[in-house]
């Protein structure tokens, strides 16, 4: 299936999305499928960022070729790092850039949404524990990253977790292409197929920390080709079978 969160004439929803018409939900899908009995076309609705987390957990260097890219060494297991939900923004969402940096850099990836408490759970059992799958980008302030010498605030400024345009449970994220283009030119593109861990191995991994609740998200790395952006730019993440993640680069609005 297909899921949207939407707003429409001011009230948020989710919805299961059928051709381009959306059946609402009274509540998350992942909490149990229950249908409100109202419909409405897509085309009168807001596509909002289909997620509501406690959390976004991120991986980094999970793609050979990036992480040689960075130039900082091979991980000998996966690189776990959090953001904020304040770093959630919309499909379509213009996405801030903060004066507190000079390189702000886009990131493709293969997101995937918990559908169930998960706790110490082993990889032969964690797909039971994924409900479905969605686009991401992971803008990164990448000289604060480096500043810094971990990625908190590097990754967490509001609206730098782009996610969506939907959810689907229709895909295998085994082999998955992903890609970038900003202002229509190709920057990244890859397979999920080339990830060094595995969903299931990063699932078994980060639960074995921390308990995932339904509605958490996990983000699965990025592959090489990582560059900047600046105001202006539209910048689209693309996941196969998924669709394009579109959003444009503005100057950040002091308060």
């Amino acid at each position: 299936m297909k899921y949207v969160r939407v707003e429409k004439n001011g009230k948020i929803m989710w919805g299961v999305l059928e051709n381009d018409n959306v059946r609402f939900l009274n509540r998350a899908p992942y909490l149990g499928l229950e249908y409100s009995g109202d419909r409405s076309s897509l085309s009168e609705c807001k596509l909002l960022a289909p997620c509501e987390p406690s959390k976004i957990l991120a991986i980094g260097k999970n793609y050979y070729d990036h992480a040689v890219e960075m130039a900082d060494g091979i991980p000998k297991s996966p690189i776990v790092f959090m953001m904020p939900p304040t770093a959630v923004n919309d499909p379509e969402g213009d996405v801030e850039y903060p004066k507190t940096t000079k390189r702000m850099d886009y990131e493709c990836e293969l997101a995937l949404i918990i559908g169930k408490t998960c706790k110490q759970v082993k990889k032969e059992n964690a797909m039971d524990y994924v409900f479905a799958y969605t686009c991401l980008n992971d803008i990164t302030a990448r000289d604060l990253q480096k500043e810094d010498g971990q990625w908190t605030r590097a990754k967490s400024f509001d609206g730098f977790a782009p996610v969506g345009p939907i959810l689907t449970d229709e895909v295998d994220p085994s082999d998955l292409a992903v890609e970038t283009r900003v202002n229509g030119e190709v920057k990244q593109s890859s397979r999920t197929s080339k990830f060094m861990w595995k969903i299931p191995e990063l699932i078994e991994f980060i639960s074995d920390c921390m308990t995932l609740l339904p509605g958490d998200v996990i983000t699965t790395g990025t592959p090489s080709g990582i560059g900047p952006m600046i105001p202006g730019d539209i910048v689209e993440v693309e996941v196969e079978g998924i669709g394009v993640l579109r959003n444009k680069i503005v100057a950040r609005k002091e308060c």
